[in-house]
């Protein structure tokens, strides 16, 4: 796919892979439309890269918010005319102890990394399916292989999120709509650096987005790696439940009594 003259829109464009991808992809010439809860973070990259003759917009938008959703997906339209690619990349982790467990914390890590992807979506199809193109790349994780401890939330929200993409790359085929899935392993991004274990094979956000954009750009169906990581998950996901239990179970805590 040649981004030439493109118009991309990328949501959760204020830090992480997606602040990397915002700082690389107006250097394709195309023009880039970046939408994140924090829009004040944005600001100096916009500036900076408008100075340089790119054509760069910033947005506030919560993804979880379908109102505002459709108002700044409406507002991009205005400014720029189309959208060509949806980079769908805002997204949200927490970890939690059962003697925590909330409902709230559930919604809102279900808000930005599944319901975010649907409420975008919605807004893209009725033009995507009319023309007869466009691109839409949602961002999944490699961790929606397996009901990790004290990651149920996050690893539920991802294997939706891939199960949902999965399904419209198959229904918008007929429409010349493509659907591409981003399955990242650990990446060192603020998000990644709350973690209090040990995060094999982390890699480098700049080369993460690296992958993700030439990978865009090759049309792959799915974008996963690192390759161990790739391969360590598939091995998890197909590994016998008591096997599982057994090895997840010793990084847990032993229980007071």
């Amino acid at each position: 796919m040649d981004l030439n003259n493109k118009v991309i829109l990328l949501t959760g464009a204020s830090s992480g892979i997606g602040y990397s991808l915002a700082k690389s992809l107006p250097k394709e010439n195309c023009s880039v439309a970046l939408l994140s809860r924090r829009k004040n973070l944005l600001d100096d990259l916009v500036s900076e890269l408008k100075n340089q003759g790119y054509k760069v917009l910033a947005y506030k938008c919560d993804v979880g918010n379908v109102e505002e959703v459709r108002n700044s997906f409406e507002q991009v339209r205005k400014d720029f005319g189309k959208i060509d690619v949806a980079i769908l990349n805002a997204g949200a982790s927490s970890r939690t102890d059962v003697s925590k467990y909330s409902s709230s914390t559930a919604t809102e890590i279900f808000e930005a990394n599944t319901f975010g992807i649907i409420n975008c979506v919605e807004q893209l199809l009725p033009d995507f399916m009319q023309r007869r193109e466009g691109v839409i790349v949602g961002v999944s994780s490699l961790a929606e292989s397996r009901g990790f401890p004290k990651s149920g939330f996050y690893n539920a929200s991802k294997a939706a999120a891939t199960l949902l993409l999965e399904s419209l790359r198959i229904e918008l085929k007929p429409y010349n709509v493509k659907v591409i899935i981003v399955k990242p392993g650990f990446v060192k991004t603020p998000m990644t650096d709350k973690n209090e274990f040990h995060m094999p094979f982390l890699m480098n956000v700049d080369k993460a987005a690296k992958i993700i954009l030439d990978g865009i750009k090759k049309e792959k169906r799915i974008i996963q790696f690192p390759l161990t990581t790739v391969i360590g998950s598939k091995l998890v996901k197909f590994m016998p439940d008591w096997l599982f239990d057994f090895l997840m179970s010793k990084e847990l805590p032993a229980r007071k009594n």
